[in-house]
Parts: C-alpha cells; structure tokens; sequence
C-alpha cells in the first residue's frame, strides 16, 4: 500500500493496478490519523482513497465547540470541494472506472449531500450523518445563514443520484430515530436503491475506536461487512 499527504487530503492506495475511487469525508476534527486510519483499510480492501481535507482553506482550525464550527461551515462550498475530490480520482491512471463516497458524523453528513448533488458517483455510505437544522447539533434559534447553510439534508435525500447504503445508531444522542425514518422516506421517493441500517444499542461515532465510550466493535464489524459488500457490487 502507498499513502500521501496532500494539500488536497491523505492519500491511501494499493500498490499496484487500476482500483475504484473513494472519497471518505471526515467528522468535525478534520483528517486525523482515525481518519487515516479508515482510508489506509478501505485502501487495503483494493480501493484508491482520498481523505479530503475540508479545512485547507482555513487560517486556523480551533474547533472549541463542535455545533457551533459545523454550522458556520460554507455547505455550498464544500459540495463543490467534494466534487472535485471525485473528479481528482477519476482523473488518475490508476483509479477508474467508478468512483464512491464515504464519511462519518460531519462527513456522513456531507457524503448524503453530495450522493443528491455531485454527478458521477457511483455509491454513497454515509455513517450517522446528520440531518436536520431543527435539532441537534446544526440548530440554531437565531437561525442559520442561509448563504452557508441553504438546505439541510432531510431536504435534499429525494434528490438522491446514486445507490445508497446509510448507518445510524438507535442511541445516537445527535440523531433521533424518527429523523431516521423521515431519511428513508424522502429516499423512497428518489427512485435509488437504497438502504438505512439502524443498530440497536449502537450511538453516535460507533466505528471509532479511538473512542472507547462510544465503539462498539461488533456493530463496527458488521457495519464494515456491509460497507466492503456494498462497494463491490456498486463500485467495479
């Protein structure tokens, strides 16, 4: 395997050959060696990966409250940055001919949003992204920038472009299981195949496991499972 650190993001890839492309997007502390961690074993299961940075831009990042930072986020900006995070991939001559998106919390957050607004991917699996303005983390009741924050994601999943395999945790404290479930009735509408798995017992941030209070190893393993099914069958 070969990685690289770029302007752009981290770069995992198998040594040698053409292999699909994925973008994975990041939680709210930006591309941390977690996250590097996730991109170099997507990588190893033959994939060329492509952790990138949405902060790049930034002067300073000093996330001290986590709401607050997401919320301030330019959303309109970082979809355009995502598309070209695929386009980037699709362009290189060892990656082809599809390319998928992955991304936890923040980023599974993002990768919804850009399975129903980038053109050219293939498959989308975002990890408990979250997906309303009117609670949790994103609310606001002064309310949100317009410019930065146009649509939150329930309101864009009808849109939805690709196949779609999305993970949540039945106590997750940040998404309650009946935005879940609004989730997949907007994607019924979008006439994708698509697939929302909700584990029992399971919280926010279960595939870290540098978090101990929050892992869940079983859970992770079989969220994995799934993840590796559903990319080679979308992904090729």
């Amino acid at each position: 395997m070969r990685t690289e650190e770029r302007e752009v993001g981290f770069l995992a890839r198998p040594d040698a050959g053409r292999h699909p492309g994925v973008v994975m997007v990041h939680d709210v502390w930006g591309v941390t060696d977690h996250t590097r961690d996730m991109a170099r074993r997507l990588a190893g299961e033959g994939y060329c990966v492509l952790a990138v940075n949405l902060y790049r831009r930034e002067r300073e990042v000093r996330i001290e409250n986590p709401g607050a930072w997401m919320r301030a986020l330019d959303d309109p900006r970082i979809l355009v940055d995502l598309q070209s995070a695929a386009e980037l991939l699709r362009a290189r001559p060892d990656v082809g001919p599809s390319v998928g998106i992955t991304g936890f919390c923040m980023g599974g957050m993002y990768t919804l949003m850009a399975a129903c607004r980038a053109s050219g991917l293939s498959a989308a699996a975002p990890f408990y992204g979250l997906l309303s303005h009117s609670r949790g983390l994103l609310h606001d009741p002064k309310g949100l920038d317009p410019a930065r924050k146009p649509r939150e994601p329930l309101a864009m999943a009808h849109e939805l472009r690709c196949p779609l395999l999305a993970f949540f945790g039945a106590d997750d404290e940040f998404i309650p299981v009946d935005e879940v479930r609004a989730l997949e009735r907007e994607l019924a509408r979008s006439q994708q195949p698509f697939e929302v798995v909700v584990y029992p017992g399971a919280g926010h941030a279960f595939m870290n496991d540098t978090r101990p209070a929050a892992f869940r190893p079983e859970t992770a393993r079989d969220a994995w499972g799934r993840l590796l099914g559903f990319f080679s069958q979308h992904l090729r």
